[in-house]
């Protein structure tokens, strides 16, 4: 990894390498990055040798995040990783034969691997699972798969339900959720596939068009125009005229550092001096310079939401104001480490960066629609949206071929705490 020290897995439960051990601590809420130098006797030196670029990560880092420490047997750090996001981790490492330390943002070091399951019911479906593989994270993602499609509280005693599913692992214990692939109930002889999408919602076909329901009352049937109300969720386009340059990425190789660092943002194309819309109601929490995003904007929304508008040629907000949706925030510009005129749009949702293009709608500003008032009489309408389910006639062919081997599902309290092992690239020798 263009480093002195590389981390190699070992899938036992412990190991001792001249009294060096690993252990894994979870990141204390509220803690900074300095105060974590501190308390393991790290001179705040470090912080000098960090890049601008690199030192906004470090607020990245979440409260109760897992992350592993290398010890001597004195209990000296010898070296750290600690994730800032799904994909890349700080690393933290102690030269030889002295106190000082070097700092790197590196790609985290997972498996993933593919499993299947079958569950025979016997209480409920998430306690079936729990009980049986040890993984109550897996049983909410499949009761996640069901919600909608299949209701869960009417499986019976004696009904299958049989998956394929991934999961992440490092240092020998599961990383992140994992992600269902597709899933089969076996009730009264008969069986009812369930494919995944990409964020394991459910759906009874591999149809890439997918049927739901919408229902009403009605006495009399007729249409006005109303305001937009509780859409707080819904959020417009930052532009009037959209043009993505750069997807939002856990890894994404930077034009300008020439190195690989997350981009918790989707960049639009779009000439100096072009409006900037703010993609929903909310206040304004900061207007100004912040190092590498140059003049930003970034706004407070219901629901747990925050927005960012970086590289900014003029802000036209102050702190403190409130603003509406589709208001004119700001122009946009190429302040900062910018390699052209383009708006960086980054969206937080509870403290935690996400793909802004889940939550954007291509309409900025939408004042009232038309509704439908119904009275007393049921009325049942049909939509439809498009839905990417992938690989589906390739997981269906795999779970048949698994339900008819019955293997044994892996069962996760196998899995046991792992070690590591540390290597001198230099001299080759084992530390």
């Amino acid at each position: 990894m263009g480093s002195l020290k590389s981390i190699v897995i070992w899938t036992l439960i412990a190991s001792s390498l001249f009294g060096a051990k690993v252990s894994s601590e979870h990141w204390k809420e509220g803690e900074t990055f300095s105060e974590y130098l501190a308390s393991r006797d790290i001179s705040r030196d470090l912080l000098q040798s960090i890049s601008r670029a690199d030192i906004k990560f470090l607020s990245e880092i979440q409260g109760q995040q897992l992350f592993y420490e290398l010890k001597d047997k004195e209990g000296t750090l010898e070296q750290a990783l600690i994730p800032i996001g799904e994909e890349m981790q700080i690393r933290l490492a102690k030269a030889h034969y002295s106190h000082t330390y070097s700092f790197e943002i590196i790609p985290i070091e997972y498996k993933e691997e593919e499993y299947a399951a079958t569950i025979s019911i016997e209480n409920n479906l998430h306690t079936d699972i729990s009980t049986s593989l040890k993984h109550p994270v897996l049983a909410d993602k499949m009761g996640q798969l069901f919600k909608g499609t299949v209701n869960a509280k009417k499986f019976k005693k004696g009904d299958k339900v049989s998956f394929i599913y991934t999961q992440k692992t490092r240092m020998g214990k599961p990383y992140y959720r994992p992600s269902i692939k597709i899933a089969v109930l076996e009730s009264k002889g008969k069986q009812q596939f369930i494919y995944a999408d990409e964020d394991g919602y459910g759906y009874k076909s591999d149809k890439k068009s997918q049927a739901y329901t919408v229902t009403g009352k009605k006495k009399v049937t007729y249409t006005r125009r109303v305001p937009v109300s509780k859409k707080a969720s819904r959020f417009g386009m930052p532009l009037r005229h959209v043009r993505v340059t750069s997807s939002f990425s856990y890894r994404r190789y930077h034009p300008i550092l020439k190195r690989y660092r997350p981009h918790h943002g989707t960049d639009f194309g779009a000439k100096r001096g072009t409006p900037l819309l703010a993609v929903n109601s909310g206040k304004v929490t900061f207007a100004g310079r912040q190092g590498g995003y140059g003049k930003v904007v970034k706004l407070k929304h219901a629901g747990g939401y925050e927005s960012l508008y970086a590289h900014q040629s003029r802000i036209r907000v102050k702190r403190g104001q409130h603003v509406k949706k589709g208001q004119i925030i700001g122009y946009v510009g190429s302040t900062g480490r910018s390699t052209g005129p383009h708006l960086h749009l980054g969206m937080k949702k509870n403290g935690r960066w996400i793909n802004p293009m889940r939550v954007l709608r291509k309409k900025s500003i939408k004042t009232s629609i038309l509704k439908k008032f119904t009275k007393y009489k049921d009325v049942t309408t049909t939509k439809y949206k498009k839905v990417e389910i992938k690989n589906a006639k390739e997981n269906k062919v795999k779970l048949l071929n698994y339900m008819k081997q019955e293997n044994r599902a892996f069962v996760w309290d196998d899995y046991m705490q792992a070690s590591m092992k540390v290597k001198d690239e230099q001299s080759n020798q084992t530390l």
